[in-house]
């Protein structure tokens, strides 16, 4: 039985965050002081987990967020930061740039509702879901190369012993379901083949989330309304994912949720 785990962030605040302001793709702007303090934080909040892979949309407020968090881990500051495109936020058109009034304002003019309306020269909700889909085959695969190169060095017997539990602490407390994290549907006890970072962005993070719940069927936790799930994470909020692969079956994989756009280290 194989099995990897990924942590989402969403990326620090920027000025056009504060003021509102749709950054999408086309507007690629630095973190602001709030958020460098925020992407610390989250790194801070962090610190313990044992990252094997780091990967980060390639827009500015994205790398930055995914330093900072690097900055301040104990295992894995050195460890290299592939950036990928298919990370990138929702691209918005011709709103880029402009006030999200602006948006709701074209939405009302076309008889569409937010956030399904497409603007001018923007990415529809399908194709947005397509590139996150295609990202998260991408790690599958990944997962279960890893998995075949270690039997293939070490054989069967590296699977139960090797990987230390303190590697894979995770910070959560109360804000998360116990259950998750205890039974069998793994956590911080178990050895994983691959404990991946993912820094993206808000709107392309919801149809991330939504492909997962709709498509794959993913547990969530008990406590999680249908607001917060459909909500944009908090800058920097964190979402924590375990996922199996049974035998390697890239076409089935089972999703638990253990935690949602979580904040508790803002």
């Amino acid at each position: 039985q194989e099995m990897f785990l990924f942590i989402i962030s969403f990326s620090g605040e920027t000025r056009y965050n504060k003021d509102k302001i749709l950054q999408g793709q086309g507007v690629d702007e630095p973190l602001s002081a709030t958020g460098f303090r925020q992407a610390d934080a989250a790194g801070i909040f962090l610190s313990n987990v044992k990252f094997t892979h780091v990967f980060s949309s390639d827009l500015l407020r994205a790398k930055q967020t995914a330093a900072t968090i690097l900055g301040q881990n104990k295992f894995c500051k050195d460890l290299e930061i592939k950036y990928d495109a298919r990370l990138r936020e929702r691209k918005y058109g011709v709103a880029e740039g402009r006030p999200l009034t602006d948006l709701k304002a074209m939405a009302k003019a076309a008889g569409e509702q937010c956030p399904s309306f497409t603007p001018s020269g923007g990415e529809t909700l399908d194709e947005v879901r397509e590139r996150a889909k295609d990202f998260f085959e991408f790690l599958c695969q990944l997962a279960v190369e890893l998995e075949q190169k270690e039997q293939d060095v070490h054989g069967a017997a590296s699977r139960s012993s090797g990987t230390s539990a303190e590697q894979f602490v995770f910070p959560w407390t109360n804000h998360c379901s116990e259950a998750e994290l205890s039974s069998d549907n793994g956590g911080a006890s178990k050895i994983l083949d691959a404990n991946i970072l993912v820094v993206s962005h808000g709107a392309y993070m919801r149809n991330w989330i939504g492909y997962f719940v709709s498509d794959l069927n993913c547990t969530l936790p008990t406590n999680l309304t249908k607001s917060q799930l459909s909500s944009v994470s908090p800058n920097t909020g964190v979402s924590h994912f375990i996922i199996k692969l049974e035998n390697g079956n890239l076409l089935k994989p089972e999703i638990t949720c253990v935690c949602l756009n979580q904040d508790s280290h803002l």
